[in-house]
C-alpha cells in the first residue's frame, strides 16, 4: 500500500467471548489473504481489538470474513473509522 492510495483505518472492538477462543490467531490468519495492515490484541476489559488499514473494500470483506467465522462468540462489534497513518507493515498479534 502506497502512501497515495485511498488508505483507511477501522478500530473495531469485539465483545462477547471473544478471548480464549483463537480469535486473535484467526484474525491474523484472515489478514494474511487480505490486503490490510495492522493488528488485533486482547484488552484488559475482555474485549479484543483490531486496527486495520487499507482500502475501504478491503477492509469490509477482511472484517466480514473476522465477523463470519467468529459469529459464534461476538456479541457486539463497534467500529470506528478514521484516516490511515501507513504506520504498520503487516498484520501481527499485539500482546
Amino acid at each position: 500500500m502506497t502512501a497515495d492510495s485511498a488508505a483507511v483505518r477501522s478500530t473495531v472492538h469485539y465483545s462477547g467471548r471473544v478471548q480464549g477462543v483463537g480469535f486473535r490467531y484467526t484474525a491474523r490468519a484472515i489478514a494474511g489473504g487480505h490486503n490490510v495492515t495492522g493488528y488485533v490484541q486482547n484488552l484488559d476489559d475482555g474485549r479484543v481489538r483490531v486496527i486495520v488499514e487499507g482500502e475501504r473494500d478491503e477492509i469490509d470483506r477482511f472484517l466480514a470474513e473476522v465477523a463470519d467465522r467468529m459469529s459464534g462468540y461476538i456479541r457486539d462489534m463497534q467500529v470506528h473509522k478514521s484516516s490511515a497513518t501507513g504506520e504498520f507493515d503487516g498484520f501481527g498479534i499485539e500482546h
